[in-house]
């Protein structure tokens, strides 16, 4: 179920809602649009064991960029995931240096020091929308060359392309995340740049087929999720800020 865009919904029952067909991103439009083009020219030419598989894959694409409404949770402690996908790791790390250090404009950056690093791995058949997991204004934007190894393994945080992105509430409050590229996405599209301000939940790029997001908790904050847990961006709340808290889960 799904509601209005801007409607306000609460756990008492105001709002309304009812389901719909995701909406197609346009970045992904003219992709699904060159696959029908080229499965008709083949259905056009009675090449028919060639139209069949070009048909089937521009409904992938589309269903690859879908971008379906999220019910976004307003609480202002919470952090909320920012990809859908598989929760793959939870790490205690030190900050991406490039979140660090003094970037020569006179913002700071994150703290050094171990934070809880939560890595959502998201497969060819999850929506690659990524949402700000904060509200607040983007600080940084960094765009990182790499290579193309599996999203799923630890040494992508570090060896992959990747986009890090720092958001800074209006309390000082600041939450960093990386966007990955895995072996076969090969593009990470930025939908914001340095100096916006986003709401948490806002739809900030997209990496285009299969990839990765890391997200660097603030100091003294646990997960709300667990390892092998599936979460929805803009929708599952990955940690409260300031809470620290053991959570254990059984896969069944």
């Amino acid at each position: 179920m799904t509601a209005m865009a801007g409607e306000i919904l609460d756990n008492q029952g105001r709002g309304d809602a009812s389901w719909s067909w995701p909406p197609i991103h346009p970045e992904g439009r003219k992709f699904g649009v060159a696959a029908l083009g080229i499965s008709l020219i083949f259905a056009f030419l009675a090449w028919e064991t060639l139209a069949w598989p070009m048909a089937f894959l521009s409904l992938g694409v589309f269903a690859f960029f879908r971008d379906p409404e999220r019910v976004v949770p307003q609480d202002p402690r919470a952090i909320v995931a920012p990809a859908d996908g598989l929760v793959s790791l939870i790490a205690q790390v030190e900050p991406p240096q490039e979140l660090q250090v003094d970037d020569g404009t006179g913002q700071r950056g994150l703290p050094p020091g171990q934070v809880t690093r939560i890595s959502i791995f998201m497969s060819v058949f999850d929506v690659h929308i990524n949402r700000a997991p904060i509200e607040g204004s983007i600080k940084r934007l960094v765009y990182i060359p790499g290579k193309f190894m599996n999203a799923d393994l630890d040494k992508a945080s570090e060896e992959n392309e990747r986009q890090h992105i720092l958001i800074e509430r209006q309390d000082g409050l600041q939450l960093g995340f990386t966007q990955i590229a895995g072996l076969v996405a090969r593009r990470i599209v930025p939908f914001v740049k340095e100096g916006d301000l986003v709401a948490v939940g806002q739809r900030v790029g997209l990496i285009r087929f299969g990839s990765r997001v890391d997200v660097y908790l603030p100091a003294g904050t646990d997960p709300k999720v667990t390892v092998g847990q599936k979460i929805i961006a803009g929708e599952t709340v990955l940690a409260e800020v300031g809470e620290q808290k053991l959570l254990e889960a059984i896969s069944q």
